[in-house]
């Protein structure tokens, strides 16, 4: 029911006009219905979705929706559904994106998605005042000012917008439909009171139709109303004076003159089901004192009371939203007892069906407290995994205060305050716990809070930073610890990430003394307690592994790496298993050993098909790709690549850096430089927001490489400072590594400069150290890399000239050069001109006795 159209009423009156201006706006971004409640706005746009035959993505919003990852996660169902399956698969795929990370980073691939496909496509939103959660509203701001041409948003409101549209509308990509275009005219009302009675005879005489227009100034649940009062017998006189400008009359006039018409059977359906948002047979039976609600429903249906079918078969209804708010007012106000008897009821019946959502829902409307708390506590997991963090707090800051919640349910509401990023108040609950905590006498329960505190404290440690507040809370019970809460200790924290370093668990990237520290502090005792196969002790472990690989710790990584391939859950949970096999795979390539690195590959792309989480296939083969480069298998990883189906014309996603990267250096490599740099343009930003260290550094490294390799000495040198800085404050040294003899080079041109300077500030300092200690990993490495390869030309040569003076020596063609580098014959020309003129001669064998007398190609 939340993303299709709802179900048009019979003798629906058809509105030429507004839908030739919903037609007329799909030439821009956005459509706009704004009017109070009672204008027609849903119907319009229903009718216009049905008639238009256009592919439309409907959503109805309410209340329940203010959860950024609910609210997109409906937002993507809706479009998966309207576009081809293959398409719709991979857009419901990357709502596993969040809440790990931004609504931004994740609208960003769902938008790169959407500009494959190329056939208009309408996103309707209806009743967007339902929703105030401001990162939702910055959200759909983002969706629109990134809109691809053929995707076209309507959007029905009763208040203004909560973002601006003003640019949008100067460039005329916004139109408009407001309460004058809504109001009915003299012939719609004409149409529509015909329609009203069954037996074709008109209601009102012109005389007092136009008067009915004119007062009720076209409003068309004011019309509805005059129309149900007219078929229960009232003249048109009595309140055709009283209509005009006086919308408080609706609940006057419902209540005199329309509910209080009914039979006491009809009445009291109508209030015993005023609490809900949906209407069928069964909920009805189990919220109301009627056995079979069916008649009823039908009853409703013919006396036109108010009721929107919500689907094409008239299975499922709701009452109008005006009609419902003066039933529950009515109820809440007249009858003591009976809007929580309805609600508590609601609960109880959506509980025993499994809508967990809904139950909680209606107890908490009922303040039935414990009932809902006793629903909560086993269902917080379930609503974790889904991401809905927003929905959980709303529960949660629904308890009143004196509610008297149990010290493990108040920890459970602390750790949402957690992943919401308020620290400040996350602070206060925890201490307020932990006072509680201390306060209890000595036993298992006592163990168990603290062990569970710890793990909370330690989420809010990896946000702040405060180190030393964690290790003074942990010690003295450490060794005590017993981690037997699923919710904290089982939680799969990975659904996306090839890499655990790059998610919040594992601080987005940040290596520290400290984190490395707590890191075996904490996973230490989880072991000592026969937890060294919880989720938690497992992605701890994956993401320190990272890190002693970036590091170039690689003997403490491969101690690791058997540790965490002997558990069993590595087997069967894909965000264990695919960075595992991909830390593997760059572990022995570091060592040289790539036959074993693509072994490892193919174990996960096994695993992963066998399991059919396809979307892990990208990263590795991103990843596969990349070691064919560093092998100069240049043809192998054009076929890989060319499988990512990435482009210099895409505006790449966060979500796929991995993929991205991989294609930019294959870019360099065919000396593409200023496509890979516009790439990378686009990506860095993204890095920057996400906060994301790791991708910052290489990031910022392939463009000091490229810009260096297209000649930007300067800015080379000034991005590679840059790079630095960061990788300095985190140890980083595979990344720099593994860009192999190119940084070298480039490292050592950064050294030499660096040292010819007379003052430098402290960070120049510590970049130049650091570039020096860089430089003699690359030697213990690889000692040959300490030679200069261009030693005394006044122009170094780049990597793809390197290569043209080995096939030179091989006396390979052109042709059989442009195969080896995965080049055009063109480009190989132009290349070979480069070469000879940096060299200063004019022939291959010019340029190959020049290069053996320079030492150029000395192994």
């Amino acid at each position: 029911m939340k993303i299709s159209p709802p179900g048009l009423k019979k003798h629906l009156i058809h509105r030429d006009r507004l839908l030739r201006m919903l037609t007329a706006g799909q030439g821009g971004q956005l459509t706009t219905i704004i009017a109070p409640a009672g204008y027609g706005k849903s119907t319009l746009l229903a009718q216009w979705a049905y008639e238009a035959g256009k592919r439309c993505a409907w959503v109805s919003l309410d209340e329940r929706d203010n959860d950024p990852v609910r609210f997109w996660r409906y937002v993507t169902a809706a479009l998966g559904s309207a576009l081809p399956k293959q398409l719709g698969d991979r857009l419901l795929d990357h709502t596993h994106l969040l809440p790990g990370s931004s609504v931004e980073s994740f609208l960003d691939t769902l938008i790169s998605e959407l500009y494959e496909h190329h056939e208009p496509l309408h996103l309707i939103l209806e009743d967007l005042h339902s929703i105030h959660n401001a990162a939702i509203h910055e959200g759909i701001s983002y969706l629109i000012d990134y809109l691809p041409e053929h995707l076209h948003l309507l959007i029905s409101s009763r208040t203004e917008l909560p973002f601006p549209t003003i640019k949008g509308v100067i460039n005329h990509e916004i139109r408009h439909i407001g309460i004058k275009q809504l109001e009915f005219t003299l012939d719609e009302t004409e149409r529509f009171f015909h329609h009203v009675d069954d037996t074709g005879q008109p209601l009102l005489t012109p005389m007092q139709l136009d008067t009915v227009w004119s007062q009720s100034e076209g409003w068309i649940a004011g019309l509805q109303l005059a129309a149900v009062s007219l078929q229960n017998g009232m003249g048109p006189e009595p309140f055709m004076d009283d209509m005009r400008g006086n919308p408080s009359l609706l609940s006057k006039y419902l209540f005199q003159e329309v509910v209080s018409k009914q039979s006491s059977k009809v009445f009291s359906f109508l209030l015993q089901t005023a609490v809900l948002s949906e209407l069928h047979p069964q909920i009805c039976n189990a919220v109301t004192d009627f056995r079979d609600s069916r008649p009823m429903l039908e009853e409703l249906q013919k006396l036109n009371l108010f009721l929107v079918p919500l689907d094409e078969q008239h299975a499922w209804f709701r009452y109008h939203h005006l009609f419902s708010q003066f039933l529950l007012d009515l109820l809440q106000r007249e009858y003591d007892g009976e809007h929580a008897k309805r609600h508590r009821l609601a609960g109880q019946y959506y509980a025993a069906i499994g809508s967990m959502d809904e139950a909680i829902d209606h107890l908490l409307a009922a303040q039935d407290f414990e009932a809902a708390v006793n629903l909560l506590e086993p269902h917080m997991q379930s609503v974790l995994e889904r991401g809905e963090i927003a929905t959980l707090l709303k529960w949660f800051d629904r308890i009143p205060p004196q509610y008297p919640m149990t010290p493990e349910l108040s920890l459970a509401h602390a750790f949402i305050v957690v992943l919401t990023g308020d620290l400040i108040r996350s602070e206060r609950m925890l201490s307020r716990i932990e006072e509680a905590c201390a306060a209890l006498a000595p036993s298992d329960r006592r163990e168990k809070l603290q062990s569970s505190i710890l793990f909370v404290r330690s989420n809010l440690v990896f946000l702040n930073g405060d180190f030393a507040k964690w290790l003074a809370f942990s010690e003295g019970f450490l060794n005590n610890l017993m981690p037997d809460n699923p919710i904290y200790y089982q939680f799969d924290y990975n659904r996306r990430e090839p890499y655990v370093r790059r998610t919040p668990l594992g601080m987005k990237g940040a290596l520290s003394a400290d984190t490395e520290k707590i890191a075996h502090l904490f996973t230490g005792v989880l072991e000592s307690h026969g937890w060294d196969h919880s989720l938690m002790n497992l992605y701890v472990k994956q993401s320190l592994c990272e890190g002693y690989y970036e590091w170039n710790r690689l003997t403490e990584c491969r101690e690791l790496l058997v540790h965490i391939r002997n558990a069993p859950p590595a087997e069967d949970t894909m965000g264990l298993l695919v960075p595992l096999h991909i830390t593997e795979a760059k572990l022995y390539a570091a060592e040289d050993k790539f036959h074993l690195a693509h072994y490892a590959l193919d174990e996960a792309q096994a695993a992963v098909l066998s399991g059919r989480s396809n979307l892990w296939l990208p990263p590795l083969k991103a990843v596969r790709g990349l070691l064919y480069l560093r092998e100069g298998r240049i043809s192998e990883a054009r076929k890989e690549i060319s499988a990512l189906h990435v482009s210099v014309k895409d505006r790449p996603a966060y979500s796929r850096e991995t993929e991205y990267l991989v294609f930019i250096r294959l870019l360099g490599r065919q000396g593409r430089e200023a496509e890979a740099l516009h790439l990378l343009d686009l990506l860095k930003p993204q890095a920057e927001r996400e906060q994301q260290r790791s991708s910052i550094i290489e990031i910022t490294s392939l463009q000091a490489l490229l810009e260096h390799q297209r000649g930007q000495r300067r800015k080379s040198l000034q991005l590679l400072g840059h790079a630095l800085h960061v990788g300095a404050q985190n140890g980083y040294v595979r990344t720099f590594l593994d860009e192999g003899a190119d940084m070298y080079r480039l490292l050592k041109l950064y050294s030499n400069q660096a040292g010819q300077e007379d003052s430098l500030n402290s960070e120049a300092l510590q970049n130049l150290d650091y570039a020096r200690t860089l430089m003699e990993h690359f030697s213990l490495t690889d000692p040959s890399t300490a030679k200069p390869a261009m030693p005394v030309l006044p122009e170094g040569l780049n990597r793809n000239e390197m290569n043209l003076l080995r096939l030179i020596r091989q006396g390979a063609a052109n042709k059989q050069m442009a195969a080896a580098l995965g080049l055009s014959e063109g480009t190989i020309r132009v290349y070979l001109s480069r070469l000879y003129g940096k060299l200063g001669v004019t022939t291959r064998t010019q340029a190959l006795v020049k290069a053996q007398s320079l030492n150029l190609l000395e192994e």
